[in-house]
């Protein structure tokens, strides 16, 4: 795939299969940071970008000195009410007047040209107003500039089953559906690539024609250190094979969307998308409109997980449809389309080298990991790279390479799912940590306290550390699950494992290089005493909209009730890039923590020149304003307070935004994973397993997750379990599986594309979690908050997998770890001597 248009790029891995070059490679000697230069050409943040104001006390402080009125406490979400009682409005909700409803037609074949494409009896049926194909919508687009390799319909071939070819506009659902069994496709089916390894074999089946070469998608090499040297020297060696079978997310509600153009040519897009922002964007781009002719609006979205990241072709077809009709048009996909369209866990085959000293201290690590992409780019260009740039930490890696490839296939487009790149890696990378420990006899924590890296310091691969929880993360879940009593203790069948892990708080970059705030909040007050903010912010279930009114509440003393979030509205609100890579609690609640602040200095000083005291004795908390010198005789309404700052000061509003400080390596790619702040989680799984019958079921889990601060600690509770949970799902039951060509139908039909069929796990199956709040209260967040959505996912996984181990003396290297899986490893070796041994050894060295 092309990298950006860039003078003198430097040479990428994926450039040097074809030209015969060497990869890019960073160097760095242990201890020491790595010697990074700035390609020549490079487009990189600037030293003297845009900086948010620096407030007395910091970030982290609470505004008023006897602390925290609304920050800390289990609150409301302001959007809860509206839930349960089912008055959200959601995508599906809206009907507009004179509306029609489209279908897409979709690819029966997985890669297939496409020769013609007759519509004509469609079009002659009655309630039916127009069908479109590729040829309406040529324009190519992809959420990263750089790797714009998608049409909203396919015109010239299909990659994958499930790939749309036209859509239909009529005056019902069922009529567009009858007449999508009208339109006449004639394809010239061509050899499908099925997986990684016939990706790479036959590059002449080019999936992608926008592909460099063969199938290639992206391929990332980098090195920091002498990797060779250090395993050489190292005690011990373990070499792992891994896979980490893909999944999809899942969530309640498909994906959604409504048109309407009107007679001033203004379109106007209802979306159930995570990123309203970007979708703006390439609204305007696909169909040749001007950006402020075009309006998205994002309703109340039942989850999305990451798989409403991007731009859909139901949302170009339905504004096209609606462009040539005049009329609203509404697309809602139907389960088995999300299944198709979904962007989810890319499958990754990852080979692991990994060195200790007999102390326990990691040597380095040698990764060379090969990525399923599907048919075509969406974030991959990032995957790449967070499958290797995000394992600097929670532990001190001395030395670090990693050699990773994205390849094209013939199967659904793979993209961000919670936890993005990063979960298959540190499931690898977790498990040979534990398999390190039993080599040398020492316990799986105290390898990795032995390891850890530490605050305010750097990764190997440049990456900056602030705040730091992780001990305490180990120290929680160890004292909670009762691990030193029951690792290498409990009987055949039982057992126990840790894993360990550190995740974003945002993203340094954004998506197309420019130097503008990454996320911006307007305020404006009322001199009836009620606060609006207007947020670009996406708010998926995870919190956001209510995370902005805890703010505005603390800084201007104001109840829930008294304040009102409008969000994700591009034409009332100013931008925010979006709900991914863990990134609006740090950023737009920062965007959101200066504006309310710049008016709280405003009241403040009017209040105190009245009161004729100290600004820092003002005051703002639950409604009420007061000096704290003389609190009965100095003290009135909070909406009095506006309403005498507003006749001192005029109409009271503030503008607050957010950009990151300059982060990362100054080498290619370095600013991918950099983060303004990163989140640490450790996570402990028991399990029960049935040697007879491969059963594995998961008792409890223990999840210690460091969030800086938890704004409000049920929300971060319910993130914590919600996360732990979807790991333990991928680990036990979920997968995407392809139906191989049969009698009937070629390669590329899903497996189980409905909810019925595609396992996720119940209340009944799910097991007991435990959440562990940590709080490291980061200097740079808002009131030293940090994420909490995807970080604590990683671990479950690899934890499940060290405890199976602890269980039966088996390695599940391979996900789902389903019965026949285990039972298959059961029969391969020894496996109850295994589990004899590892104990044995364990012992032996009196359990370090």
């Amino acid at each position: 795939m092309s990298e950006p248009k860039e003078p003198n790029a430097p040479i990428d891995a994926a450039k040097s299969v074809t030209e015969g070059r060497r990869p890019e490679t960073v160097h760095s000697d242990s201890g020491r940071k790595p010697e990074m230069v700035v390609p020549k050409g490079r487009i990189m943040p600037r030293e003297d970008r845009l900086a948010p104001p620096a407030w007395e006390g910091g970030r982290s402080v609470a505004p008023n000195a006897d602390g925290f009125s609304t920050i800390g406490k289990r609150n409301r979400k302001v959007e809860g009410l509206a839930k349960v009682t089912g008055r959200a409005v959601y995508a599906d909700d809206i009907t507009l007047p004179r509306m029609l409803h489209a279908k897409l037609l979709r690819s029966i074949h997985a890669h297939a040209r496409i020769v013609s494409i007759d519509a004509s009896a469609a079009l002659a049926m009655p309630g039916v107003h127009a069908v479109i194909t590729g040829k309406d919508l040529p324009v190519y687009f992809g959420i990263i500039p750089w790797t714009e390799d998608e049409q909203a319909l396919c015109e010239t071939k299909a990659r994958y089953v499930g790939d749309a070819i036209a859509a239909v506009a009529a005056d019902s659902e069922l009529i567009a559906e009858e007449a999508l069994r009208c339109i006449r496709v004639q394809y010239e089916v061509l050899p499908a690539v099925i997986d990684i390894d016939s990706a790479l074999e036959h590059p002449e089946w080019q999936v992608n024609e926008k592909a460099e070469t063969g199938n290639i998608s992206k391929q990332v090499r980098l090195e920091f250190g002498a990797v060779d040297a250090a395993l050489a020297n190292s005690d011990e060696v373990v070499e792992g094979h891994y896979w980490y079978e893909g999944s999809t997310h899942a969530p309640i509600e498909p994906h959604c969307c409504v048109a309407e153009f009107d007679a001033t040519g203004f379109l106007t897009v209802h979306s159930s998308t995570q990123v309203a922002h970007y979708l703006h964007r390439d609204l305007a781009k696909v169909l040749g409109l001007p950006t402020q002719r075009v309006r998205v609006i994002q309703p109340t979205v039942g989850g999305a997980f990451g798989g409403k990241s991007e731009p859909f072709s139901l949302e170009f077809c339905a504004a096209k449809l609606a462009m040539i009709t005049g009329r609203p048009v509404k697309i809602l996909y139907t389960r088995e389309e999300v299944f198709y369209a979904h962007r989810g866990r890319h499958p990754m085959r990852l080979h692991y080298r990994t060195g200790i000293s007999k102390d326990g201290m990691l040597t380095g690590t040698d990764a060379k990991v090969q990525i399923d992409g599907g048919a075509y780019s969406s974030f991959g260009l990032v995957t790449t790279y967070y499958s290797g740039q995000l394992l600097g930490a929670p532990y001190v890696l001395p030395t670090y390479r990693f050699d990773s490839t994205r390849v094209f296939t013939n199967k659904p487009c793979c993209g961000p799912k919670r936890g993005h790149g990063s979960v298959q890696p540190r499931f690898a990378f977790e498990c040979q940590i534990d398999k390190l420990a039993e080599r040398i006899g020492m316990d799986p924590i105290a390898v990795r306290r032995k390891n850890l890296i530490g605050e305010s310091t750097r990764t190997v691969n440049g990456m900056r550390v602030t705040s730091n929880g992780f001990p305490q993360c180990l120290d929680a879940v160890e004292k909670a699950s009762g691990w030193k009593d029951k690792f290498r203790r409990l009987p055949y069948g039982c057992g126990i494992g840790v894993a360990g892990s550190m995740y974003i708080s945002g993203t340094n970059y954004c998506i197309y290089p420019n130097e503008m705030p990454q996320s911006a909040v307007q305020l404006k007050l009322d001199r009836s005493g009620r606060a609006t903010v207007f947020s670009g912010c996406s708010d998926i279930g995870q919190g956001v909209d209510s995370v902005l009114a805890y703010i505005v509440c603390e800084e201007l003393g104001l109840t829930l009730r008294d304040v009102r979030v409008v969000a994700a509205d591009t034409d009332l609100t100013p931008v925010d890039l979006g709900s991914y890579s863990s990134r609006e609690t740090f950023m737009v609640g920062n965007a959101c923590l200066d504006a309310a602040r710049h008016l709280r200095e405003k009241i403040a000083a009017t209040l105190a020149e009245r009161w004729q005291c100290g600004k820092g004795e003002v005051v703002l908390a639950n409604g009420v304003a007061c000096c704290t010198s003389e609190p009965r005789e100095k003290a009135m309404t909070v909406r009095e307070a506006f309403q005498l700052a507003e006749a001192k000061h005029g109409t009271l509003g503030s503008v607050g935004w957010y950009q990151s400080p300059k982060l990362g390596g100054d080498y290619r790619g370095g600013t991918i994973g950099a983060s303004p702040a990163y989140s640490f989680t450790a996570h402990v799984a028991e399990v029960e397993c049935d040697p007879e019958t491969g059963q594995v079921r998961v008792c409890d889990i223990w999840v210690a997750h460091d969030c800086g601060r938890a704004l409000n600690p049920v929300t971060v509770e319910g993130q914590m379990e919600g996360s732990a949970y979807m790991g333990f799902a991928e680990a036990i039951l979920e997968t995407m599986e392809y139906k191989a060509a049969a009698p009937g139908h070629a390669f590329g039909l899903h497996h189980g594309p409905s909810l019925l069929d595609y396992r996720l796990p119940t209340s009944l199956d799910t097991p007991r979690l435990h959440s562990i709040i940590i709080e490291s209260v980061d200097p740079e967040g808002p009131y030293g908050a940090k994420e909490a959505g995807e970080g604590p996912l990683h671990p479950s996984v690899p934890a499940i997998a060290n405890a199976i181990h602890d269980a039966l003396g088996i390695r599940c290297d391979a996900l789902p770890f389903s019965p026949p899986s285990v039972l298959g490893m059961l029969r391969i070796g020894d496996a109850r001597a295994a589990w004899e041994a590892a104990r044995a050894g364990f012992h032996k060295t009196g359990a370090r």
